[in-house]
C-alpha cells in the first residue's frame, strides 16, 4: 500500500507541469494526532510509576548537556528531563532563548555564543539532546563545530527528506521562517553531522511523519543509530523509555562509542534499534 501510495504521488503533475516532490511523505494519520494528548497523560503517568527506578541508574561522568526545545516549546517543556539528568551526575543546561520559533533572528549564533561560553566553563565537549526541532538544531550545531560537541541526541526530529508534506506544524513554521532568510541548508539536514548521534523515534508520533526522524543509512556515519520507542511526539522528554536511553547513550565513553541494544523482553519497549 504505502510503496503504490508513493508511485501515485511521484507520477502526479502540480499546475504549470512541475512534478511533486518525489520524497513526498504524508503526515501522519488523523487520529494518532488526535489522540497526542490523550498518550502525553499516559507517558507521564507511567514515568511516575518508574521514576524512582530510573533515578537508580549509574551516575554519569559530568560532562556537560543542553538540552534544547522544539518548535513552539521552552525550556520549561524540558525541565524534568533536565532535573532527571542532573540528578544522574551532569552539568545540565537549557538553552536560555525563550521560545522556540525556529531559526529566525540569529537565534543559531545566539546558541552558538551561549555553547562556547558552557565550554569554556568545562574544557570538554557537551551533549546535545534536542527535541524535534531542538535536534534539528543540535545537528546544525554539531555540522557546524564538530569539535565542540562529544554526540547529538535527537527526539521525534524531522530532518529526513519529506519533513516539510510530512510535518502538521510545517506550514506555520514556514510562515515564521521563510526559506529564504534561513540560515542552515535545507538540502543538508538529512545528513549526518561528523559526531555520534543517535535519533530516537516513534511510529506512534502524531505530529511528524516517524520516517523522517530516522537516519537513513545511506546519509549516516560509522557512528549513527536510529531507535525506535512506543509513544507520542508531544511526550517524547516525559516518556521513561526515552530517558532510559538518553541515559544508556550519556554514559559511552567519548573516545569507544558503541550502539545501544536491548534483549528479548526489553524488544517489546525498544522494538528496532539500527
Amino acid at each position: 500500500m504505502a510503496t503504490s501510495r508513493m508511485a501515485f504521488f511521484e507520477g502526479m503533475q502540480m499546475p504549470g507541469d512541475s512534478p511533486i516532490d518525489p520524497h513526498y511523505l504524508p503526515p501522519p494519520a488523523p487520529w494518532l494526532a488526535l489522540t497526542e494528548p490523550q498518550r502525553v497523560v499516559l507517558e507521564v503517568s507511567s514515568l511516575l510509576a518508574v521514576r524512582s527506578l530510573l533515578k537508580r541508574l549509574p551516575q554519569g561522568d559530568g560532562h556537560p548537556i543542553m538540552v534544547l526545545p522544539g518548535f513552539l516549546g521552552s525550556d520549561g517543556y524540558n525541565a524534568s528531563l533536565r532535573r532527571f539528568l542532573k540528578g544522574l551526575g551532569y552539568a545540565v543546561y537549557g538553552w536560555g532563548l525563550g521560545t522556540n520559533f525556529g531559526p529566525r533572528g540569529g537565534v543559531l549564533e545566539k546558541l552558538l555564543e551561549r555553547i562556547e561560553g558552557i565550554l569554556d566553563e568545562h574544557q570538554q565537549p557537551m551533549t546535545l539532546i534536542g527535541h524535534s526541532l531542538g535536534g534539528i538544531f543540535a545537528r546544525e550545531i554539531a555540522r557546524e563545530v564538530p569539535s565542540a560537541v562529544r554526540q547529538v541526541i535527537s527526539l521525534g526530529s524531522p530532518f529526513g527528506r519529506g519533513r516539510n508534506s510530512a510535518s502538521y506544524p510545517a506550514r506555520l513554521f514556514e510562515a515564521l521562517n521563510p526559506e529564504e532568510e534561513l540560515p542552515i541548508s535545507p538540502e543538508e539536514l538529512h545528513v549526518a553531522p561528523r559526531v555520534p548521534n543517535t535519533a530516537i523515534y516513534s511510529r506512534g508520533d502524531g505530529i511528524v511523519n516517524w520516517q523522517t526522524s530516522r537516519q537513513h543509512r545511506d546519509f549516516a556515519n560509522a557512528q549513527s543509530q536510529s531507535i525506535q520507542v512506543r509513544g507520542s511526539h508531544c511526550g517524547m522528554t516525559l516518556n521513561p523509555v526515552v530517558w532510559y536511553v538518553i541515559a544508556d547513550r550519556l554514559r559511552l565513553d567519548a573516545a569507544n562509542w558503541t550502539p545501544f541494544t536491548v534483549g528479548s523482553l526489553g524488544k517489546c519497549l525498544v522494538p528496532r534499534h539500527n
